[in-house]
């Protein structure tokens, strides 16, 4: 088995951290020794903590007002004349309103802009489903040439800007508003269709993305505590997903649980189980948001409401373990 990732336990955890700020910090530092990089954003400069950009790169900022698709041909247009574009938007509005300029312009063109869906998931909590963006992953990874990047704390939100600069070629990346804790060291590194193993076990399998990949790990604490060995996959990236690691969880532990903040829907669980049904049958459950439009309430009420918590995921993996008991 792949040696897992060390992560800092659960009694270090008592900063959490809105991984936009980490976002701003390294595409400023990227700015600073890289003059092909900008910024476009759809008079979202506050909301994509863009202000300390704006300020240092004051010709370097292109704000198009509320209007995502420009903002996306926008981007098309200054890759292909030789800047590196990064599109910063709130995820609902980037990914709904401007679906066929990421199709057309940037992924069929294979233009090198990276798109930054700010705010996804239910971030924006009481705005209620017209702000939540639970169906981008579901979306995005229906076009071809778009890997999808979710980090999950804010090392691995650097690492995936620094890894879309370096890309040769456009990408997605989902900025986590809800605070997470610091899981990897500053030194992490992203690569293409590979999952971070954090947690080792032989009973179930925990593949998690995101801002739930910590409550993955504290689910697998909570089990620990009843001896069950739960193995911990973070998923940075949806698109291409790590089969390999997919197929080894199915083979040697006794069922899935997937977990992210999207719908149940073409996301990562779906990834997570069409891999798994064609190459290993076993037991997935996909956790989510199954279907539904989400209810009135701010992001904690919301992912208790859909067992996106530590403690729902335990009682998925048991789920998980009871039926393959059976």
């Amino acid at each position: 088995m792949i040696e897992s990732t060390p992560v800092r336990p659960a009694t270090d955890r008592r900063t959490m951290f809105d991984c936009r700020q980490a976002f701003a910090e390294q595409l400023a530092a990227l700015a600073r020794v890289d003059e092909r990089v900008v910024a476009v954003c759809n008079d979202s400069v506050g909301s994509s903590n863009l202000a300390g950009f704006r300020d240092e790169f004051p010709d370097r900022l292109v704000n198009v007002g509320i209007a995502e698709q420009n903002m996306v041909g926008v981007a098309a247009g200054l890759a292909n004349g030789g800047l590196l574009p990064f599109v910063c938007a709130a995820a609902p509005f980037l990914t709904g309103r401007a679906l066929e300029q990421i199709k057309a312009d940037i992924a069929y063109a294979d233009r090198h802009v990276v798109l930054c869906g700010m705010s996804p998931g239910v971030a924006y909590g009481q705005l209620g489903p017209t702000h939540h963006s639970i169906e981008d992953l579901s979306w995005l990874r229906a076009i071809a040439n778009l890997p999808i990047v979710v980090p999950a704390d804010p090392a691995q939100t650097r690492a995936a800007v620094r890894w879309a600069a370096s890309a040769d070629g456009p990408s997605y990346l989902r900025i986590p508003r809800s605070p997470v804790p610091d899981l990897f060291g500053p030194e992490t590194t992203l690569e293409p269709g590979r999952f971070v193993p954090l947690t080792e076990g032989d009973d179930v399998t925990l593949v998690a993305a995101g801002t739930l990949v910590w409550r993955a790990v504290e689910a697998a604490t909570l089990l620990r505590h009843e001896g069950v060995s739960a193995r911990v996959l973070a998923a940075p990236f949806v698109e291409p997903l790590d089969e390999a690691a997919v197929i080894a969880a199915a083979r040697e532990t006794r069922g899935i649980v997937s977990v992210e903040e999207a719908t149940v829907s073409g996301g990562l669980g779906a990834a997570v189980a069409g891999v798994a049904g064609r190459y290993c049958p076993t037991r997935v459950r996909v956790l989510g948001v199954p279907g539904v439009f989400a209810p009135t309430g701010d992001v904690e009420f919301l992912l208790r409401y859909f067992g996106l918590t530590a403690t729902g995921i335990a009682d998925a993996a048991r789920a998980v373990l009871a039926d393959a008991a059976r």
